[in-house]
């Protein structure tokens, strides 16, 4: 999959087959381990330096993303509409790594994250580090661990990180 997992190129047959493969060989092993939006917020503002974007677009943008996706839509609970919150990640203390190690098309570009705090859905716009980081701190649930490409994925992001291991041996609740 090479150096980013953040998917931002065309998918090649190949990406594809890699992929199957990976999930064939990784999903007997992991577990449903999804965390809520609440702990992926509690994560990113306790971990980067973050400023709150009131824009409503942004909003929009995020709760969109989870309505208008099938996907993402199944994930809210009955009853809830979207609850969203975004922010600008500041270029100082730990948010300056990531600004250090932007991917050649995002440099200079501010670094936004989005969560919708009902779904756990998260949008990053400017890092696919942050983005990698992120998916790998979430997890995946068990509609998620039924598709080859979340699973191929989250493996990816979990060895970006050095994780892959441990969560392959921790053990089932």
């Amino acid at each position: 999959m090479g150096k980013e997992h953040m998917l931002t190129r065309k998918v090649i047959p190949e990406q594809i087959r890699e992929w199957k493969d990976t999930s064939a060989t990784y999903r007997p092993l992991l577990r449903p381990n999804k965390k809520t939006g609440p702990e992926i917020l509690t994560y990113l503002t306790g971990k980067y330096p973050v400023r709150e974007l009131p824009a409503d677009s942004l909003i929009e943008v995020i709760s969109d993303n989870v309505l208008l996706n099938e996907c993402n839509a199944r994930k809210m609970q009955a009853g809830k509409t979207p609850e969203s919150v975004g922010f600008i990640i500041e270029n100082t203390g730990t948010g300056k790594h990531l600004y250090d190690n932007q991917d050649e098309f995002f440099r200079g570009m501010p670094i936004i994250a989005g969560i919708e705090l009902h779904s756990a859905y998260f949008i990053v716009e400017g890092s696919s580090l942050l983005w990698d980081e992120l998916f790998a701190f979430r997890g995946l649930d068990d509609e998620d661990l039924t598709n080859y490409y979340m699973v191929a994925e989250y493996v990816a992001c979990l060895r970006r990180f050095g994780q892959l291991d441990r969560v392959l041996t921790r053990k089932a609740p």
